[in-house]
């Protein structure tokens, strides 16, 4: 009689259950190997009125554009809004494995919209992080995170990006950097 391993079926059947099993191993444990750094500028338009039939990103663009022109002098004053840091902290890790460092800076712009900048940000890579505004001044673990809102993906795990935050969000006690499938927490900012 043939063992099992002798037997065509079963070794087809490992080789078929390798390759997802395979494919999901690499991406819970690439991140830990990988590095995805981001580098946002602060927004040219943060302090820009958006005329009617444009959005913030076409007034972006046309900023940039004009940044780029030579230095010329213009009869119209330059407008004196500028974004007001409502909020700041600096991050830190969640425990040993987790670490995080950089600081998180709640804006107001001028038309009264609000964006968190995370710079000198870097936290340990992981599948799927997600930037989290939460209520709670000092969460240490997914049980401190409710009534959290969810301002995205994490752009990367290294440099300086932007995240709007929602209108209706009033209440920010601290930004915390979130591994979704796992639950777990990697970083966090208390924000004062």
């Amino acid at each position: 009689m043939r063992s099992l391993w002798q037997k065509s079926w079963f070794r087809w059947t490992l080789v078929i259950l390798a390759i997802p099993a395979a494919g999901v191993a690499w991406w819970l444990g690439s991140p830990l190997f990988l590095d995805a750094e981001v580098n946002e500028e602060f927004p040219m338009s943060a302090a820009a009125a958006v005329p009617d039939g444009m959005t913030r990103v076409e007034v972006e663009e046309e900023m940039t554009d004009a940044a780029e022109e030579p230095d010329s002098e213009s009869a119209d004053p330059m407008p004196e809004d500028q974004p007001t840091a409502l909020l700041s902290g600096s991050f830190s890790g969640a425990d040993d494995f987790h670490q995080g460092s950089g600081s998180a800076t709640v804006y107001e712009l001028a038309d009264g919209s609000r964006v968190l900048r995370l710079e000198d940000f870097e936290v340990t890579n992981g599948p799927d992080l997600h930037v989290l505004a939460v209520p709670a001044s000092n969460p240490t673990g997914r049980d401190d995170i409710s009534g959290y809102v969810d301002l995205g993906s994490l752009k990367g795990n290294i440099g300086n990006q932007n995240y709007d935050i929602p209108a209706d969000l009033l209440e920010i006690g601290s930004v915390v950097i979130y591994c979704v499938p796992f639950h777990v927490l990697f970083a966090s900012a208390p924000l004062t």
